[in-house]
Formats: structure tokens, C-alpha cells, sequence
């Protein structure tokens, strides 16, 4: 479908930028921004500790290709990280790549945020 994305961006003072660029069906660019309470950003880095995402290291995750690439870009407090793979279709891409334990860390965790209504939160 072309250059697809979805994107969230947490602000420490609680501004949520959120956009959509799926190109299904010619559908055009949704851009939404809000602000969110202290406890969803509470949680939002509870969730990341706990995944232990910044332990990750992405050097052996699939390099992206023409059918896609995910990023993830992490700020918090000190610590900043930035992860690029291929495009996950399914789980099973994950358990025959070269780190599957590091990329399901990042499989389940971008699933999670890519699904507020489960959880509500992401950065």
C-alpha cells in the first residue's frame, strides 16, 4: 500500500500525538492530538520496564525490506533508543529470526500499543 505508518507520541506533560497513514482504500492521513493524565503515563512506562525493551539491541532483528519496516523510538528519562526491523506479519516470523527472544520483546510490545483500548497508553 506505500508508505504506511502508525504512530504515537507521548509527551512528558501528557500531550498524545497520534497519527495514521494506512492508505487502505485511499484513505488520507488521520493526525489526532490530546492530552492524557499522569497515570496513563505512569503506566506507559511501567509497561516499557517491565518489557524490558531497552535491554533490546536490534542488530540481529531482519533488516526492513520492500514489504515494510517498524520503528520504535523510546526517550525515556535518560535513556533514548531506537529500533527498525521488517515488517512482522505473525509471530511465527519471530521465532525463526536470528533474536527471536529480543524481537518478541518488541513483537508483543508494539502489538499492546498498537491497541490502547487493551491497556490505554503508549509513548
Amino acid at each position: 500500500y506505500g508508505h504506511e505508518f502508525l504512530e504515537f507520541e507521548f509527551r512528558p506533560d501528557g500531550r498524545l500525538r497520534y497519527a495514521n497513514n494506512s492508505n487502505y482504500k485511499s484513505d488520507v492521513l488521520i493526525r489526532k492530538e490530546v492530552y492524557v493524565n499522569d497515570i496513563v503515563l505512569k503506566e506507559l512506562k511501567k509497561i516499557i520496564q517491565e518489557s524490558e525493551i531497552m535491554k533490546e539491541d536490534d542488530s540481529a532483528w531482519p533488516a526492513p525490506d520492500k514489504i515494510g519496516r517498524q520503528e520504535l523510538e523510546i526517550r525515556l528519562g535518560n535513556m533514548h533508543i531506537s529500533f527498525t526491523t521488517s515488517k512482522i506479519g505473525s509471530i511465527l516470523e519471530v521465532q525463526e529470526s536470528k533474536d527471536p527472544n529480543g524481537l518478541r520483546v518488541f513483537y508483543y510490545l508494539i502489538q499492546e500499543e498498537s491497541n490502547p483500548s487493551d491497556e490505554q497508553e503508549n509513548v
